[in-house]
């Protein structure tokens, strides 16, 4: 095979199994092997011809990330006729936290990556790949590993020190202006300077997820209930009465998602943050003056502020959904990430976020 100077490629030679019939395209390298050939296109990789785990004559596309060369083993050197190369799984992004001015997402190959604002080295990618989850708070980071150890990094008076943070394991975490974690204990903990107690949390054992706004943070237990403590100053704190199965804490309001699938929020509303749409919905984001919840459908609808874009949807079906402080992103279904508002610190690129 041979790559000409307009990008196409054209083969020639044994054709038993299409290996001679290129797939149609613009491409920058290619490679022949004994009874396939491979291509490098700007985006992605094609490869035609045998593919021993399918039947002949099966052009055998091959999509992956960034690739730069491609090679086809050929002849002896090949891969052992019957015992097909396994072609890479793709990576892409599972979970997703926007923060003040920063934002951190884990890709599916549990490792972090995080973009935007980087003062107090918040935005910097911790090593490993075990993590299971990751929170994107005002000047911290945190992270929690599938034992159930936590990591933070970023400003050292809103997070656990080292010590604090391998006392026992935990099974959720938020960063907001404080740290707090649910121990697998059920037991709640937090780290972090505060004047409004937001570092001080209710008692109790029984809560699966937290969640840390502004000055305030609360807790969802595991009977549907949700308790807040903190700054109280907009009635962010009075939870209405319901079963919930998620809550997020926002600027000075706070929502909740209910076991019918609705949203419900309280607290400080002058900006329309709190006029929750209707309908049913799988997730809720709570920014600072907006938000944000994703319809069953995937779709997602934001309210409140708009002074920066943040309620501005980007098109697209949706696994998720996380509101900051004036900007907003969605985790789409092909694992990529869209993000729409604020972009001062490049915490919202116009481009798709790709792994």
């Amino acid at each position: 095979c041979g790559l000409r100077e307009s990008g196409m490629v054209e083969c020639w030679g044994d054709d038993e199994y299409d290996q001679s019939n290129p797939s149609p395209g613009v491409y920058l390298a290619v490679s022949a092997g004994m009874r396939h050939s491979c291509a490098l296109s700007a985006a992605s990789t094609s490869c035609w011809g045998r593919r021993d785990d399918q039947p002949l004559e099966t052009i055998a596309p091959l999509t992956t990330n960034v690739v730069t060369d491609v090679s086809s083993g050929g002849g002896e050197g090949g891969a052992t006729p019957g015992t097909p190369t396994p072609t890479p799984t793709p990576t892409t992004f599972t979970t997703l936290s926007a923060g003040l001015h920063h934002n951190c997402a884990r890709r599916s190959t549990g490792t972090i990556d995080c973009w935007g604002q980087d003062t107090n080295g918040k935005d910097a990618d911790p090593s490993g790949s075990s993590f299971t989850t990751v929170s994107a708070g005002h000047s911290q980071s945190c992270a929690l590993t599938s034992a159930g150890a936590l990591a933070c990094w970023g400003l050292s008076t809103a997070r656990p020190t080292t010590a604090q943070a391998q006392a026992g394991t935990f099974s959720a975490v938020d960063a907001g202006t404080v740290t707090c974690a649910v121990r697998s204990t059920g037991a709640l903990a937090c780290w972090g300077a505060s004047s409004f107690g937001t570092d001080n949390p209710v008692a109790g054992s029984s809560f699966t997820a937290v969640s840390v706004g502004e000055n305030h943070a609360c807790a969802l237990s595991s009977t549907g209930t949700i308790s807040c403590w903190g700054r109280n100053n907009g009635g962010q704190r009075d939870v209405t009465a319901g079963t919930y199965t998620a809550v997020s804490a926002g600027g000075f309001h706070t929502c909740g998602l209910t076991s019918a699938g609705a949203i419900v929020c309280w607290g400080w509303g002058a900006l329309g943050q709190t006029a929750a749409q209707t309908g049913t919905f799988t997730a809720v984001s709570a920014g600072w003056g907006h938000t944000c919840g994703l319809r069953s459908t995937g779709a997602i609808v934001c309210w409140g502020l708009n002074g920066s874009g943040q309620t501005t949807v980007e098109a697209g079906t949706y696994t998720a959904v996380a509101a900051g402080r004036n900007h907003t992103c969605g985790l789409k279904t092909d694992g990529t990430i869209a993000c729409w508002g604020d972009n001062t610190h490049g915490q919202a690129p116009t481009t798709a976020i790709t792994p």
